[in-house]
């Protein structure tokens, strides 16, 4: 939408743009997890997609299924579960944009999909505000037991990211604020858990920032279960291995919602198998030049947000290098420590390293991903360590010979993403692409003269951690946190909005919660 949106009328005229999605508005999806308590409503947060078009393009509510770039044609499919018959019609394209995100990535893990609430769409946060609702009506009846009780004002969220940090935290106030009042005799049995595989919340974050949310949801009562993966996911309960002491767990629950992982579009995979072989080897996104022209299309796709990353250098092409470099004693191996140290140092002679650094540091989830990845070549390359033992308890001196450390920078190379999968990635870049077509310099075929290559520029990272206050990591001024972090959060959120009449329906929802409370009704 930013694509469009950036446009001037002139500019829009001199281009024939179709806009085809699902959706016939655009949402603003960090407000999810306060529509999803009642905070702000569903209509504040969502604008008609034709009229922040304001004829600048023609639009389609359409279902892209199907890319053929050899044609230069989409095939779109009015959506399913509509209850009217299928119309499916073909669009022909010079320039192709392709921005649809990503899914929902269960990893496999069984009752997943069928047991928690995903949160990436307005139904998503609608569906999750029904059971809360739905969860303290049943817990009222009076021939409900006290075990039952118990587990029906469970609420879990897996993943302690922006998403899960602030679901958690709405779902508290919620309960504070407005349900006390309603339901005095249940809110004592409430509890509300973060599932986080690492040892922290908010990883993406400066630890600083972490520790305070952690305190914060101590002294309210949230309960962290870290170190901690999910195994399987039932009707009632979530099944939790702690990976330090290898020990397993139930955590019963009334509603246990996914905030964790994403994974490839099948639209992207599909158009992947498409391009030419060996242009795309990436495996949770399509792969961009610098001016986010996906890799084999000649020139005529885009590709922006979560679907894309932008092509690096390759790590593996270093790795001869820098495995002598670290190996001092050139018995030909090197100790897990020795390995991310020389990669972090390698930032430093090599650029393109510095998002492998930030990966192996933790960030962007990077430190479960390395012991998971570590632990299993370990496993592969030799009978040192017990199968059965935790990858989070791999120590710092096991070896890695030079075929495990080259394979190690292989694995990273297929998964890392040059840029954060945020909106404000997506925004920027779809900001660049309307310039670079707007300006006439880019023609499918041919190379682009007179345009700079697409640059990220980041302008922090913010959450909600409930009661008013918030955290905030912002370049130059470092981590911001409490009341006055919550001032600027709620600004800049609303603010944020697409157009003046949802800045005014978000500014008019914050008074009216502040005022009259929270609508708890199930409607």
């Amino acid at each position: 939408m930013s694509f469009v949106k950036s446009l001037s009328k002139r500019e829009s005229e001199t281009m024939d743009i179709t806009l085809v999605s699902p959706r016939n508005y655009f949402l603003y999806t960090p407000l999810l997890p306060a529509c999803a308590t009642g905070t702000v409503e569903e209509r504040s947060i969502v604008e008609p997609v034709r009229r922040v078009l304001n004829n600048k393009a023609a639009f389609f509510e359409a279902l892209c299924q199907d890319i053929n770039p050899e044609e230069k044609t989409i095939v779109a499919c009015f959506p399913p579960g509509t209850g009217m018959d299928e119309s499916c019609f073909k669009i022909p394209y010079d320039v192709l944009v392709v921005g649809v995100g990503s899914v929902n990535n269960t990893f496999g893990i069984e009752g997943v999909a069928e047991n928690t609430f995903f949160f990436k769409s307005i139904d998503d946060a609608n569906r999750l505000r029904r059971q809360v609702s739905e969860c303290f009506e049943r817990a009222a009846l009076p021939q409900t037991s006290q075990q039952e009780r118990e587990r029906l004002l469970s609420f879990v969220i897996v993943g302690g990211g922006p998403t899960g940090v602030e679901v958690a935290a709405e779902l508290h106030d919620m309960m504070v604020d407005d349900l006390r009042k309603i339901y005095p005799d249940l809110v004592p049995y409430v509890r509300i858990r973060i599932i986080e595989l690492q040892d922290h919340v908010l990883s993406t974050y400066d630890r600083e920032i972490s520790n305070y949310t952690a305190q914060e949801f101590s002294r309210e009562g949230i309960d962290l279960v870290l170190n901690s993966r999910v195994a399987s996911v039932g009707r009632n309960c979530v099944t939790v291995v702690d990976s330090r002491k290898n020990e397993t767990s139930d955590i019963p629950f009334g509603a246990c919602v996914w905030a964790t992982g994403v994974a490839m579009h099948p639209l992207v995979k599909q158009l992947q198998e498409r391009l030419p072989e060996g242009t795309q080897t990436h495996f949770r996104s399509i792969v961009t030049d610098q001016f986010c022209r996906v890799l084999g299309s000649g020139g005529s796709i885009y590709a922006v947000g979560d679907a894309a990353t932008i092509q690096q250098e390759k790590a593996l092409s270093h790795s001869a290098e820098l495995f002598d470099r670290a190996d001092t004693s050139k018995d030909g191996k090197l100790q897990l420590g020795e390995v991310r140290e020389i990669l972090r140092k390698s930032s430093e002679d090599y650029s393109h390293f510095a998002e492998h650094a930030r990966f192996l540091d933790g960030k962007y989830g990077g430190l479960r991903r390395w012991n998971n990845m570590v632990g299993q070549l370990i496993r592969k390359k030799s009978g040192a360590v017990d199968s059965a033992t935790p990858v989070s308890e791999l120590q710092e001196d096991t070896e890695l010979d030079k075929e495990a450390f080259s394979e190690i920078l292989s694995k990273i190379d297929q998964g890392l993403r040059a840029l954060p999968a945020t909106a404000q990635v997506a925004k920027q870049q779809g900001e660049y692409v309307a310039k670079l077509l707007a300006s006439g310099k880019a023609k499918p075929g041919q190379p682009i003269s007179g345009m700079k290559p697409f640059r990220y520029g980041h302008k922090g990272s913010l959450a909600y951690v409930g009661r008013d206050k918030a955290v905030m990591d912002v370049p130059q001024f470092g981590p911001i946190f409490g009341y006055s972090a919550g001032v600027m959060w709620k600004g800049f959120e609303t603010y944020s909005q697409i157009s003046l009449r949802n800045i005014f329906l978000v500014s008019s929802d914050w008074v009216r919660t502040k005022v009259f409370g929270r609508d708890i009704s199930k409607v």
